[in-house]
Formats: structure tokens, sequence, C-alpha cells
């Protein structure tokens, strides 16, 4: 397996650092973060999230097509097989995209990336819930419908991935109705939740929901988008 690159600085400059694929030695923990991630996925959020918290990590890039998220040191340090993985200075991995950010707005409570008000919180909390039990498992039916069904049952994957534009559309119609987007997700406090819906609004296209079908969210896109931390984010990915 080929070793990840981590791209570190951001907006300092950036270098590149050979990061080699393995887990991380207790001597590293106390001292640093480390971020399982590949591109173009939602572990765009939490990658933006780090960023926003302060925290610059270890990166490790991984191939999804190349599988390496199925193989070795991986696989033992997330058997989920899948991205991201945060890897904290307290020694454990996080996973699952919700805990990840719920963990780094209260472990960086400076930075203001969530409420310290409880029931304001769990809105938060109850959008990132939505985003991951009911958006993205929409999404994930255009290209992944051997979770569910037998990969061999042509008819089954075809027609999971005929309701995706109409599943999907359905979220995002939802979220246009249910947040406020003015600017932000909750309102005028930025939050965890933005960098969350800006990756999956990302996904509009390719799941066939037609242009202008979320304005609001489209809007709320183009504002992330003029973000330092959204650029420098979306670059460290693409080198």
């Amino acid at each position: 397996m080929r070793a990840g690159r981590a791209r570190l600085g951001y907006g300092r400059g950036t270098t590149s650092v050979a990061a080699p694929f393995a887990a991380p030695s207790e001597k590293d923990r106390p001292e640093m973060f480390e971020f399982y991630y590949a591109p173009e996925t939602i572990s765009l959020a939490s990658h933006i999230a780090l960023l926003d918290a302060g925290v610059e990590p270890r990166l490790h890039r991984l191939d999804i097509a190349a599988a390496e998220h199925q193989q070795g040191d991986y696989a033992r340090l997330n058997p989920k097989l899948r991205v991201p993985t945060l890897v904290t200075p307290e020694g454990g991995a996080l996973t699952e995209t919700p805990a990840i950010l719920a963990y780094l707005a209260q472990r960086f409570p400076a930075a203001g990336l969530a409420p310290r008000d409880p029931f304001a919180f769990a809105k938060l909390q109850e959008f990132a819930s939505y985003v991951a039990s009911t958006l993205h498992v929409a999404h994930a039916h255009r290209m992944r419908g051997h979770r569910w069904v037998d990969p061999a049952n042509a008819q089954a994957i075809a027609a999971m991935q005929a309701k995706v534009p109409e599943s999907v559309g359905a979220a995002f119609a939802y979220i246009e109705e249910t947040y406020q987007l003015a600017p932000f997700v909750m309102g005028e406090s930025y939050s965890f939740a933005d960098p969350y819906l800006f990756t999956v609004s990302r996904w509009l296209k390719g799941d066939g929901v037609p242009a202008g079908a979320a304005p609001k969210v489209e809007a709320h896109r183009a504002m992330m988008l003029e973000r330092p931390n959204v650029q420098a984010v979306l670059a460290a990915q693409a080198g």
C-alpha cells in the first residue's frame, strides 16, 4: 500500500510531507491529531471543521478506488472500512461524521462550532443526524446499492439508482423548508452544520437533482466557497 501524502501549512504556505500509511504510534498521540480521509467523500466536512477549530492534523490520504480503506493498518484502525477517521491526542479513534464534528466543537469551544445551550446543541445534532441517516443514505443508493441488495440483482440496483434524484431531492427540500440558511444553517451563527451541508450539497448535480431545486442550499454552498478554510481544505485534498 502506498504512503499517504500529508499537506500541511494551509494559509501559511503548504508543505508536502510523506506520511507513512500506518496507525499512529503511542508517542505521537499526545501531541497531534491524525486524520484519515479520501477526496470527494463525506470526510471533507470534518476536514474543514478541523481547520475551523485551529487544528492542522497529520493527514493520511486514502485511495478509495484502490480499496486502501479496506486493507491493512486502516482496516484495523476502523473496522467499518469507511472514511473519515480521526485519531485524537486522547489516544482513541473517532469515526462517523456527526461524532467527529461534535467532538471538535466540544474540544475547542472557542472556535464556535456549536452553541453551548443544551437545547440549541441538540437542534444542531438533529440536523447532523438527519444528514447522516437520511440524506447520505439516499445518496449512497446511487453507487453503493450493494450494501442493501445482492450486487448480482441488477434490477434492484437499477431501481435504487432511479429513485436517487427523488429521494435526495426530497431531503434537500426538507432542509430548504426547515432550516434558516440565513446565512448559516442554524441562523446567524456559523456551526459545524455548515461544512456538513456544504459537503453534501456538492452531490446535488451528480444525484440528478434539477438545478434550482434547492436555491437556498446552492446559495449557502457559494457562500461557503468564499471562506478561506474551505478553500484551503479543497486545495489540500486536490493536491
